[in-house]
């Protein structure tokens, strides 16, 4: 028995299929020349590739020390039974270019599955999928066919046991392990393989290797050709399954085929997708009722009293506004913004309050509900008792070059290299300070941005306010529009390249700070990365909301920045939609612009390093050159697609009471987002590396505190930045025409200021036959014993708007903890199902280990009552004799 256990292993070894071996596969006697260039079979077209690794044999100083590194690591990999292929540069299109192929044998993947704890079926089960909902029927052209939705069926499964593979469901060697599971093995292999050992410590994993080009790349292979099915009949492509039915943009459509991206690119890139299609699910709803806010406005536009009244020639045509800018800016005529106040109500209406209330419920839902799909999604793919993957908790190999001490692991018991807290603290005072200088240089370009509004602000007032504006003439393009527009173009310009720069400096500074494992390094850099971007993409909308028009002073009394410009004001219908205008024109642009760079980029970078490579075109273009070709997602490609994400969750839901059509735009860009995405990884990018993820890690937590600011901002913003409170207390308290409740708003909003109480500096250079202008703010007109000083009317709206805050926070928040406390985490029958397998995984295991015990009991006791007999018949003879 020994000798054929001995036997199948080395012909396993060498790659030979036994005869009646379930995966004794094509043709044994394959040669080179018959190989096609879509093969990831090794040369003799049998032993599946799990892994590549590339090199060139450089002339450099340290070659040599590079060749023993590459030597003595192969060597250890055959010693930990990974079976390798090399393939001469000379075979290669650019004839520089080293590949190793690696194969991992059954041995090698049983022995290494029971390590990582891979769950593997052992039943099918016996509990229904879940049912689509009543009415299902109408969302027959989103479905997608059952065979692509579940690749495979349902079972009950457990941790992968070597000792007993009869227990699992095992029909063929080849395909038991899928691709996903069989690379994330070999990784492992390759992160823990030592190479030499330099100044008495062993010297271990690919990653180092990477790092110091002894190897160029280290990848696993696609399946195939994307846009051909395999040729192979054992053989499923899955990546063109995946281009066919995921990465296509005429599929934007179509719902995600989640269980086969899980099972091609493993559980931590299948649960972004999972979370950006849920996310884009949810903001359907949003979008639903922002535009229906935003048609609410469009019909109700001609009949609002204000923008009636401002546009009235007899009214608001009557108004002498006071200049907008010192010396050059002349008076105007209210009724010139009538356009303005018009599209100004479109964002500005009696549906905003009910759109912030909303939203404040809705963001408590979105993050309510994903617990719950998280949770479904933990039982689906095995992941309930999921822990962090060892690898995860690898040290960097950045870090162990820095350190030269040791210290005792009381999690290993083994002794790694260590750096004292008194090394680390100057480092962490360099990164501080490059924080603090990187978010002052954001805010000062904040400040170079407002001061261009302030500069420009007088010379588009200069030149498009003439005679006209004391005449009754409607212009949109008034000074503070076309201010508006450049200024947020401008701005949007700067953060696009601000942001490219802090990239940059963010990964500089989290490598300066030497961080012990790659969860460590990730963990710093989403905090560094989160906080720039925030201040870059937000600060110029909090200006917007919250600053913008609220400290100008008054006419004869102004404040000015630096003691050079003129604070800037809101139009007399509000700064609202000003906000809307700059949040529409960030969002838009950063959005389009992320969509055409992850589209183009890997498109044109993978054109040029095709070109360039292929320099023999005579020669076989394998399936490893291919690969090798295309571009590198990257340990960080996760967290920037995360990063868009979240940033972009704050635009829906920190402004989204200045602009209803933000879910509207951000659904829109994620239904885009996920086929480019789709397509990019499928097409132009090696194939990431498989690793186990159970949720979306610190973003969740992130959101979590973007949600609870949002409420705070909106109220802010439907408080402070829109006109529903003024008009609500003018309504109630001052209204004098119960008919016609808001008549006269306009004139009452507006107070008076006499010319002649105008500073020399600041009146206007031409003089008119005017006595008094009017402009925004509640004060005490000039014949008042007080004059200018802010009325009891401005008290009233000043405790209206806080009084509507607080009402409005505490109103959401007790939904938020309602809803969270109803809507339970995990859902009745997921806990039903994770109960039901966990118990029928004990009762299989408890069955099979009994029925083990009895066949050796058996055994035994046929062993013993052989022994018996014989002894019984020596005995017999004996006495015979």
């Amino acid at each position: 028995m020994l000798e054929g256990t001995i036997r199948n292993i080395n012909y396993r070894t060498l790659g030979i299929a036994l005869p009646n071996n379930k995966n004794s596969p094509k043709n044994i006697n394959f040669q080179r020349s018959e190989q096609s260039k879509d093969s990831i079979f090794f040369r003799d077209g049998v032993r599946q590739i799990d892994f590549v690794l590339s090199y060139v044999d450089d002339m450099k100083k340290d070659s040599d020390i590079k060749a023993e590194r590459r030597r003595e690591f192969e060597l250890n990999l055959r010693k930990t039974g990974l079976e390798l292929e090399i393939e001469d540069k000379m075979n290669s299109e650019d004839g520089k270019t080293f590949f190793v192929k690696i194969h991992a044998p059954w041995e090698v993947l049983v022995t290494y599955a029971e390590v990582l704890g891979i769950k593997m079926p052992i039943k099918l089960s016996d509990i229904p999928r879940p049912k689509y909902p009543p009415l299902s029927y109408m969302l027959g052209p989103v479905k997608l066919p059952a065979n692509v939705k579940y690749p495979h069926p349902e079972y009950f499964t457990a941790q992968f046991n070597r000792h007993r593979q009869e227990l699992f469901l095992i029909e063929d060697e080849a395909t038991f392990f899928p691709s996903s599971a069989r690379n994330r093995i070999v990784y492992y292999i390759l992160s823990r393989c030592p190479f030499g050992i330099e100044e008495g410590k062993k010297k271990i994993g690919i990653e180092r290797l990477l790092n110091s080009n002894t190897y160029l790349s280290a990848y696993p292979l696609h399946d195939g050709q994307y846009w051909e099915p395999s040729k192979t009949p054992t053989h499923i492509n899955e990546r063109y399954i995946l281009r066919q039915n995921w990465a296509r943009f005429s599929y934007f459509y179509k719902e995600q085929p989640l269980d086969l991206i899980r099972n091609y690119y493993g559980e931590k890139i299948g649960i972004y997708f999972v979370f950006l299609g849920y996310y884009t699910e949810m903001l359907l709803i949003a979008a639903l009722v922002g535009l229906a806010c935003f048609i609410y406005g469009l019909l109700s536009m001609e009949n609002n009293q204000s923008s009636n009244e401002i546009c009235d020639p007899d009214i608001g045509g009557q108004m002498i506004m006071c200049p907008l800018c010192d010396e050059v800016c002349d008076y105007w005529r209210l009724n010139t913004t009538c356009l303005h106040s018009k599209f100004s109500h479109l964002f500005d209406n009696e549906s905003t309050v009910f759109f912030a209330i909303f939203m404040g419920i809705w963001v408590t839902l979105f993050l309510e509900f994903w617990k719950q799909r998280q949770a479904r999604l933990e039982y689906e793919w095995d992941l309930v008792d999921f822990e962090e993957e060892q690898q995860q908790l690898q040290l960097r190999p950045e870090f162990e070059a820095m350190c030269k001490r040791k210290k005792m692991n009381p999690v290993t018991k083994e002794m790694e290299p260590y750096m004292p807290l008194c090394h680390r603290i100057p480092w962490y005072f360099v990164s501080g300070a490059t924080v603090t200088f990187g978010m002052a240089l954001l805010l000062s370009s904040m400040v170079s941005i407002i001061v261009y509004r302030l500069s420009v602000f007088a010379t588009f007032a200069s030149f498009m306010e003439s005679e006209a504006t004391l005449q009754n003439v409607k212009s949109f393009f008034t000074p503070q529009m076309a201010t508006n527009l450049s200024g947020s173009c401008l701005n949007c310009i700067v953060i696009l390249i601000l942001n490219f720069f802090y990239e940059k400096i963010s990964a500089w500074i989290t490598k300066m700070e030497i961080p012990r494992t790659y969860q460590e390094y990730e963990s710093s850099l989403t905090l560094k990365m989160f906080l720039f971007q925030f201040v870059n993409y937000y600060s110029a909308c909090f200006y917007v909301a919250f600053f913008k028009g609220k400290f100008v002073g008054y006419p004869g009394k102004y404040t000015y920045m630096f003691n050079l410009w003129r604070s800037e004001e809101c139009d007399p219908a509000g700064c609202l939609v000003e906000l809307t205008t700059q949040l529409t024109i960030i969002m838009i642009g950063k959005q389009l612009f992320g969509n055409i760079h992850e589209a183009c980029q890997p498109l044109i970078f993978n054109w040029w390093r095709r070109r360039r490579t292929r320099t023999h075109s005579e020669k076989l273009y394998s399936r490893w050159e291919q690969d090798h070709d295309l571009q590198v997602f990257g340990q960080l490609g996760l967290f920037y697609e995360y990063l868009e994400t979240v940033i972009q969750f704050g635009f829906v839901t920190l402004f989204v009471a200045s602009f209803p059509l933000a879910p509207l735009f951000a659904l829109m860009n994620n239904i885009m987002e996920i086929r480019v995405d789709a397509w990019k990884l499928t097409t132009q990018y090696r194939r990431p590396v498989a690793a186990k993820a159970h949720s979306i890690g610190v973003w969740q937590d992130i959101l979590y505190g973007m949600a609870i600011v949002s409420v705070a901002t909106n109220a802010f913003i439907v408080a402070f930045t829109s006109d529903i409170i003024p008009r609500l207390v003018y309504f109630y308290a001052y209204s004098q025409n119960s008919t016609e409740p808001l008549s006269g708003y306009v004139n009452n909003s507006l107070s008076v200021f006499l010319i002649a109480d105008f500073p020399n500096h600041t009146a206007p250079m031409e003089k008119r036959d005017f006595t008094t202008c009017r402009y925004r703010d509640y004060r005490n007109p000039p014949d008042h014993e007080n004059k200018y000083v802010p009325n009891m009317q401005f008290w009233h709206v000043l405790a209206a708007k806080m009084t509507f805050i607080i009402i409005m926070e505490h109103i959401v928040f007790l939904f938020k903890f309602l809803l969270a406390w109803m809507i339970p985490d995990v859902p009745r029958d997921v806990v039903e199902k994770i109960k039901r397998e966990k118990l029928m995984t004990v009762k299989i295991i408890h069955d099979f280990e009994l029925n083990k015990l009895k066949e050796n009991l058996d055994f035994e006791y046929g062993t013993i009552k052989d022994d018996i007999v014989e002894d019984n018949r020596s005995v017999t003879d004996k006495t015979s004799i």
